[in-house]
């Protein structure tokens, strides 16, 4: 790696692999050679591969191989005075499928939605996004009670990620036990809990919650595949197989709320996990906004190429919830084959800025991740 380059990010895995990320900075335009610019230019004119979940785990071992200095503007973490503001926007389309089974819910503020008489802490914010299948009954409970589960956890607000894991189990074992609801239902849950600067991911299933910070994707979430590696030994652990990618043949996630036609008692373990993997970060003014959204969008469209759509948009209009339709109407045009719900949450009341790229000394070579990063920050500025 080149010198300077840094790469450390104020982030915490909480539980399942664990998986480095990292700021980054972008050298000038004119530092790269023809041959770089060349590879860009054909790189630009090409859309991304429509199964670009696969790719993009393969695509994480590479690194920048560019001398850059800091795009930073900011204050360091422990210096800096930023506290976000919440607004959003979401969007959710039907696409190929003949059943809507996809919900969301969107909490700018949480103190008056719940009530001031909350123990929460202010400024606060909730999102989340429920991927059902097999019918909605799992999705929409999950969406009415999962916040509820967690205010009312013993845990909070002093131990919030305690207070999370225990309220998706809780909510797991409460649809089991709700008789009028189809039980072989199920649904992943994607959920981001923000008390000031204090972000908290919680991800059950395949949904995806992507960062966009100064123009680049860090991820803050996992994919639970059934072929991912830490999931397919923690499945055959517990007895379960995997075929053609299927959870015993029949699920495509390894994580899930709801299915209890696939798991045992409650209290026992089960192949199909209920448990969260919590991720954790600190908002600066480099975090711009956070998009959540369901597989519907990530099986087409990799999570730097969404970034950088929004980021676009958001220069353009500052408007999150067009943003949010802007990516859904890019998937279908993709031609993906779910149901779309994307969520665009933005932390500044202003529009992202321009990204002032400053004079470096360039190696002549370029990784692919480099080359996806710097047409990622090209288009944002045009």
């Amino acid at each position: 790696m080149a010198a300077g380059a840094d790469f450390s990010h104020p982030l915490k895995i909480l539980e399942g692999e664990g998986y480095s990320k990292g700021n980054g900075s972008a050298s000038q335009r004119g530092g790269v050679n023809s041959g770089t610019i060349d590879a860009f230019k054909q790189a630009k004119s090409s859309k991304p591969p429509r199964q670009i979940s696969v790719m993009r785990h393969c695509m994480s071992t590479a690194r920048l191989e560019l001398d850059i200095g800091s795009i930073a503007t900011s204050p360091l973490d422990g210096e800096s005075n930023f506290l976000p503001i919440f607004r959003s926007g979401s969007c959710s389309e039907i696409g190929p499928k003949q059943f809507m089974e996809d919900e969301h819910i969107c909490i700018d503020n949480l103190v008056e939605h719940i009530g001031s008489s909350a123990n929460i802490p202010s400024p606060g914010a909730f999102y989340g996004v429920f991927d059902g299948h097999g019918g909605t009954d799992a999705a929409s409970f999950i969406r009415k009670n999962i916040l509820k589960f967690i205010i009312e956890d013993t845990h909070f607000p002093a131990h919030v990620e305690m207070a999370i894991r225990s309220a998706f189990v809780r909510a797991d074992h409460a649809f089991a036990d709700a008789s009028s609801l189809d039980q072989s239902s199920g649904t992943t849950a994607l959920t981001a809990l923000i008390f000031g600067r204090n972000l908290v991911i919680a991800n059950v299933g395949d949904c995806r919650a992507v960062l966009g910070k100064r123009g680049r994707a860090i991820e803050m979430s996992r994919d639970h595949k059934p072929n991912c590696t830490s999931e397919r030994l923690r499945i055959e652990k517990l007895g379960g197989i995997i075929y053609d990618g299927y959870l015993n043949g029949q699920l495509s996630v390894a994580r899930a709320l709801g299915d209890w036609h696939m798991k045992g008692s409650k209290g026992s373990s089960h192949p199909l996990s209920a448990e969260p993997e919590l991720q954790e970060a600190t908002l600066t003014q480099e975090d711009e906004f956070l998009i959540m959204g369901c597989d519907g969008l990530w099986d087409v469209m990799s999570s730097q190429c969404a970034v950088t759509i929004v980021r676009k948009e958001l220069m353009l209009h500052n408007d999150p919830q067009r943003c949010s339709r802007e990516l859904v109407r890019e998937a279908l045009k993709r031609n993906t084959c779910d149901n779309l719900t994307v969520m665009v949450v933005c932390f500044s009341l202003d529009p992202p800025p321009r990204i002032e790229i400053p004079k470096s000394r360039v190696r002549r070579s370029i990784s692919l991740e480099g080359l996806n990063f710097l047409k990622g920050v090209l288009d944002s500025n045009v």
